[in-house]
C-alpha cells in the first residue's frame, strides 16, 4: 500500500473538532496493511501547547480508533479509525521535531492519545522511536485494554504511561465502556512490576463513578501499585456533547451536570489518603 500524505493533510487543530470519513479513501485492505506496518497512522489531530497531557508543555497527537465506547466520551468521532487523517510516520516525526527545542526548554514532550492509541500500536512505536531519537520525552495516554500488544522492550520507548482507569467494579466498567476491565488492571500491575512510571487519570462522572465505594476502590488499587507518580481526578464535562448529536448517537448523559467542586476535592482527599499524589 502506498498512501500519499501531503503536509497540508497533517491535522493540526483541537480534539474537539468534529472529523468524519477523513481516511475512508485508504480502503479496508489499505487500513489493514497500515495497521500491520505501523505506517501511515490515522490521526484525528495534533495540538500544541498542552499542559494537561503529561509533564511540562506538550504536543499531543490524537489517534483514531477505540474499542471502548465510554458513555461520557467527549470524542466519539475517534472511535472509528477511518475518521482519522492518514499521516506518515515520517511526517508525524517531522512535526514533533519542529517543536523539540521548545519542548526541552519547557520540560515537555510528545503525548500520543486518542481514541485509543494502542489500536495503532505499531504506528505509536514508530513515532516514539523517532521522537526518542530526537531527544523528545514520550508519553502514552491509554485505557490499557490493549497493553499486552506492547512487549517489555517496546515499553522502553515510553517514558511515561498516562493510564485511564475508568472503574474498578467490573459491572460498572462494562456499563461505562462496553468492555471488561480485566486487561486494564493486568496491564497496570505489569507496569508496576516493571517499575514503569504511571500517571493515573480518573474521570468523576455524577451518578456513575462518584460513589464513595467506587472512589475508594480506585484509590485503593492505585495506591497499591507503588509506581504511580500522580493521579488526576478529572471532572466530567459536556464539551463533546455536540458530537454525539451531530453523529446521531444516543447520549445517555445528555442532561448530566459536572460534579461540584466539593465532590472533586473529596475524591482527591481519598486518593491522597491512600498515599498517592492527587490533584
Amino acid at each position: 500500500m502506498s498512501v500519499a500524505v501531503s503536509e497540508a493533510e497533517v491535522p493540526v487543530g483541537s480534539p474537539y473538532d468534529l472529523r468524519v470519513a477523513m481516511g475512508e479513501r485508504v480502503g479496508e485492505s489499505g487500513i489493514r496493511e497500515a495497521l500491520e506496518r505501523g505506517d501511515p497512522g490515522f490521526m484525528h489531530s495534533f495540538t500544541t501547547g498542552s499542559t494537561v497531557d503529561g509533564p511540562g508543555v506538550r504536543i499531543v497527537g490524537w489517534l483514531s480508533g477505540c474499542q471502548f465506547k465510554c458513555v461520557y466520551c467527549h470524542n466519539p468521532d475517534t472511535w472509528k479509525i477511518t475518521n482519522g487523517v492518514p499521516v506518515s510516520v515520517e511526517r508525524a516525526v517531522e512535526v514533533i521535531k519542529q517543536y523539540r527545542h521548545g519542548l526541552a526548554v519547557m520540560n515537555g514532550g510528545v503525548t500520543l492519545s486518542g481514541g485509543e492509541p494502542l489500536v495503532q500500536h505499531r504506528f505509536v512505536l514508530n513515532v516514539f522511536a523517532g521522537a526518542k531519537k530526537a531527544g523528545v520525552h514520550t508519553a502514552l495516554d491509554t485505557n490499557g485494554f490493549l497493553g499486552d500488544r506492547l512487549t517489555d522492550r517496546d515499553l522502553e520507548l515510553v517514558d511515561l504511561v498516562l493510564l485511564d482507569i475508568k472503574a474498578i467494579s467490573p459491572d460498572l466498567h462494562k456499563r461505562l465502556t462496553s468492555q471488561s476491565n480485566g486487561p486494564v488492571l493486568t496491564f497496570a500491575r505489569r507496569l508496576a512490576a516493571l517499575r514503569r512510571p504511571i500517571w493515573v487519570r480518573f474521570v468523576l462522572v455524577p451518578g456513575w463513578t462518584d460513589s464513595v465505594d467506587e472512589i475508594e476502590k480506585v484509590a485503593g488499587f492505585t495506591g497499591s501499585l507503588g509506581n504511580v507518580e500522580r493521579v488526576d481526578v478529572l471532572p466530567f464535562h459536556q464539551m463533546g456533547k455536540f458530537k454525539w448529536e451531530k453523529l446521531g448517537m444516543d447520549y445517555v448523559l445528555h442532561d448530566a451536570k459536572p460534579p461540584a467542586r466539593e465532590k472533586v476535592e473529596e475524591a482527591v482527599r481519598r486518593f491522597r489518603a491512600k498515599g498517592v499524589n492527587a490533584f
